[in-house]
């Protein structure tokens, strides 16, 4: 496997650990200053700034059997569709793409399941752009006969990104809004399934990589404030939370996501099924 990752950021760090010793790996920065860092770790990295395809990065991208994008779109598009679709249609190798996309596209359902059939009604810009690229890398899969991958990531959490963290710095709160759930996806299961993916023959689809238990927000917190022997952060109503625009959009959007078809298609065993084990793991590495 020859593989590019585009946007090497906390989820695409995790994918490239899961996969362990490969032919070769490329990852991109938008800086000469954040390259330079990777480079000193070690990873052969290269600037694309979402614009400009320089001649290093052409050259991995016509090197590369397998492409890895996890860099998000602006509003005029998908950045390496843009910059980069005639390079990617020349390149004689490359045969498996995974874009990491959000459960965003799905928008408000009430509470409702979705899964990957569901109508998208995306409610926030990234959303909406999130759409737009996932129908692009559709399209450009279909143009390139690619084995394409879209894995719909829900809440993130993992080292350093929890409600553990949030209540060592004083941050968390325990914000109510009745009804309201989210899913979450520990980085450990974006990073052991999204490789999976990347090796997997047969021909991929869109993906919801999601834990198994919708729950509200405050449960989380409170089953972290616990498990540190920490008081549980007094409740907080909706109506009365100190939440910006966009945190306060997420709360706008109601859905439980499904994630049978990735269990079934790729024969997936989720490591953090629920909120409880991810916590439990992060909790016992401290």
């Amino acid at each position: 496997m020859r593989l590019v990752i585009v946007g090497f950021g906390y989820s695409a760090r995790a994918i490239a650990q899961a996969l362990g010793p490969i032919e070769h790996l490329s990852v991109t920065a938008r800086s000469l200053e954040k390259v330079a860092v990777l480079r000193g770790e070690g990873f052969d990295a290269i600037r694309f700034d979402g614009k400009e395809v320089e001649p290093a990065f052409e050259q991995a991208l016509l090197g590369a059997t397998h492409l890895l994008m996890s860099a998000p779109p602006d509003e005029e598009g998908d950045p390496l569709i843009n910059a980069a679709e005639d390079v990617l249609m020349r390149a004689p190798a490359l045969g498996h793409v995974a874009y990491l996309s959000t459960v965003g596209v799905y928008g408000d359902h009430g509470g409702d399941w979705v899964d990957e059939n569901s109508a998208l009604r995306p409610v926030s810009l990234r959303s909406r752009l999130r759409v737009i690229a996932e129908r692009a890398w559709m399209i450009t899969a279909s143009n390139k006969k690619l084995n394409l991958g879209i894995f719909r990531l829900s809440g993130i959490y993992g080292p350093g990104r929890s409600a553990l963290d949030n209540l060592k710095a004083g941050t968390a709160r325990r914000i109510i809004k009745p009804g309201q759930v989210f899913n979450r996806i520990h980085v450990g299961d974006i990073g052991a399934a999204v490789a999976a993916g990347l090796k997997q023959p047969e021909k991929l689809q869109v993906f919801n990589l999601t834990d198994d238990e919708p729950a509200p927000p405050q449960d989380v917190v409170e089953y972290a404030a616990r498990l540190m022997g920490l008081p549980v952060p007094p409740a907080i109503p909706f109506e009365e939370a100190p939440l910006s625009p966009m945190g306060r959009s997420f709360y706008g959007e109601n859905k439980r996501v499904s994630n049978a078809r990735i269990k079934a298609a790729l024969g997936y065993t989720f490591r953090y099924p629920t909120y409880r084990e991810g916590l439990d793991a992060l909790y016992a590495e401290v």
